[in-house]
């Protein structure tokens, strides 16, 4: 199981992090991380290529259970990828600021 906590990753966020999230589009419109991605898990597949090699990549979704399959899955295909434990609901509920819209603000 490739996971991080909410610590870990709110450290690396800070230092400008690769994060990702898996969600629906309508789930990240209503809210997600700063800079986060949106690439759906259903698209995961075809757009593997898109993500950066050689650093760690951090996956969101909005509870930890779709970011945990999207993370092995990534690590499968030789992306260095972590699930975010609680994901974006943890995320919100520890007072961390998110985004609303379809634009990954950084």
């Amino acid at each position: 199981m490739r996971e991080i906590d909410q610590t870990t990753f709110a450290a690396a966020h800070r230092d400008g992090a690769v994060v990702v999230d898996v969600r629906e589009p309508f789930e990240y419109a209503g809210g997600h991380v700063p800079g986060a991605v949106l690439i759906p898990l259903r698209q995961l597949a075809s757009r593997v290529a898109e993500l950066p090699r050689g650093v760690p990549v951090y996956v969101v979704c909005a509870s930890g259970n779709r970011s945990l399959s999207a993370a092995d899955y990534l690590a499968a295909a030789g992306i260095n990828a972590w699930s975010v434990a609680g994901g974006t609901g943890a995320w919100l509920r520890a007072g961390r600021p998110i985004v609303r819209g379809t634009r990954a603000a950084a």
